[in-house]
């Protein structure tokens, strides 16, 4: 009896199976086009996509402790697919660590981290729909790039 972990068992004289596949993920033809698909909706200049209007508010008080992680912007209008997708095309314009010398803690990124993802800091609000007119991003509004402080002053 081997004392592996595995579930692949080898009896008799046959080749021993390894528990893979020869197909390859992603490699068919309809992978292939849902791949295609998706990066030319993910795309920001991805034309006649219907998109809707939202406008991101800050809802905490201004000395709710949850700011100090995550510094505010004030109102943003952005077109966006869903009130999710508001929230990380908004999140996507602050400064990211990975844009600058220094890492997290947790994680390669802070996008997670922004005030709009957040539901106890900003609301979401749809105040048009169905826009053939518009590019997925920032309409109205500013996000500041200062949202990452640095450690040492210079």
């Amino acid at each position: 009896m081997e004392s592996d972990m595995s579930n692949v068992s080898r009896t008799g004289k046959k080749e021993i199976n390894n528990a893979t596949s020869p197909t390859t993920f992603g490699k068919s033809v309809e992978s292939q086009a849902q791949i295609k698909d998706a990066a030319a909706q993910a795309s920001p200049d991805a034309g006649g996509e219907m998109l809707n209007i939202y406008r991101l508010e800050p809802i905490a008080a201004p000395d709710d402790p949850r700011w100090d992680n995550s510094p505010g912007h004030g109102t943003v209008v952005v077109a966006a697919r869903t009130p999710g997708d508001a929230r990380i095309v908004a999140a996507a314009r602050e400064l990211d660590f990975m844009e600058v010398d220094a890492a997290p803690a947790e994680d390669v990124t802070t996008v997670n981290a922004s005030a709009f993802r957040d539901d106890k800091l900003y609301t979401v609000i749809e105040i048009d729909r169905n826009r053939r007119d518009v590019t997925r991003g920032i309409v109205d509004g500013v996000v500041t790039i200062d949202t990452i402080r640095p450690v040492q002053t210079d």
